[in-house]
């Protein structure tokens, strides 16, 4: 499996203007419509998996599915990548296991700790050649097993600490985005102002955007029409992820939106052919979905289009 480790990618984005797409894998089709987007677009594309993935479809699995993806397209830079791994243990799993790049997430712990816990990983990884991306400040939300009620805005000063303390090798930051699909109760609003802060402090520095999808009302409204119940679901504008995209952003992670995308296809060709039962019927709709919503982010909201 020759997946590629991200730090040439993200200098490239540096330079370039855009950030590179951090998209949650689960199963096979959601491996295909990345990869079919990623081949359209010409652009580089990071799988990243989360410990509810790597319980769902088993890490063998998860394995398979990428040497696959590389397999099929040798003309694709691909990351493999840990999203929030929560402690060493499940970190040094994945880096044995031919992860490229990991993160551990200790944003839930006091700062010290959080150095310490990155510190440990950041040795390990840099031995097998493994980037590794760290938090500090938490986003409010739910996604999977992380949650918090509130954000709590990453500190510039302290982010520049952190860096050099740690040596991790990119930060993801919390300026407003936050996990799942209910992220404002009120007007969207991202700290531009924050994010500026934090770039003249650590200059030519990988960023990072989690809780980034922008939960296109399209999905929601379709899959409510067929028997959905969603809600009031409220995302990150396009245009706002555009702007943080040309700056010091390097990675923006985007799940929820694949979850919509699916969701709303297969409850849409269940409704219309109540008769059908094989998998395989509705799954190739919710494939092409897929494959629709992330080659528009790369080439409207990333802007990573015709960069390889």
């Amino acid at each position: 499996m020759a997946v590629v480790n991200p730090s040439s990618l993200f200098t490239k984005a540096l330079s370039g203007g855009y950030a590179i797409g951090a998209f949650n894998v689960n199963n096979m089709e959601i491996v295909q419509g990345i990869m079919l987007a990623a081949r359209q677009e010409e652009s580089p594309v990071i799988l990243q998996v989360s410990a509810g993935a790597r319980t769902y479809a088993g890490p063998a699995y998860i394995r398979k599915l990428i040497e696959a993806a590389v397999e099929e397209n040798p003309e694709i830079p691909i990351v493999l990548h840990l999203d929030h791994g929560q402690n060493f243990e499940i970190c040094k799993e994945c880096i044995d296991n031919g992860f490229t790049s990991v993160m551990i997430d200790g944003s839930h712990l006091p700062f010290e700790e959080n150095i310490s816990l990155t510190k440990r990983v950041v040795e390990y990884a840099k031995e097998k050649g493994v980037f590794v991306e760290a938090e500090l400040g938490q986003l409010a939300g739910i996604e999977e097993d992380v949650q918090a009620e509130h954000s709590v805005f990453t500190d510039p000063a302290q982010a520049k600490e952190f860096v050099e303390r740690t040596g991790c090798n990119s930060l993801a930051i919390a300026i407003g985005t936050s996990h799942g699909a209910y992220k404002f109760s009120g007007e969207p609003k991202l700290d531009f102002e924050r994010l500026e802060q934090i770039i003249a402090l650590l200059p030519n520095f990988p960023l990072v955007l989690h809780g980034a999808s922008s939960v296109p009302k399209t999905f929601v409204e379709e899959a409510n029409t067929y028997g959905g119940n969603i809600g009031d679901a409220t995302g990150i504008p396009e245009e706002f992820l555009r702007k943080a995209a040309t700056t010091n952003i390097c990675k923006i992670n985007i799940d929820t939106d694949i979850r919509l995308a699916m969701t709303a296809s297969i409850r849409k060709y269940l409704a219309e052919h109540p008769q059908e039962f094989d998998p395989r019927s509705y799954l190739k709709p919710a494939r092409q979905a897929v494959f629709s919503m992330v080659a528009h982010k790369m080439r409207d909201v990333l802007g990573s289009s015709h960069t390889i």
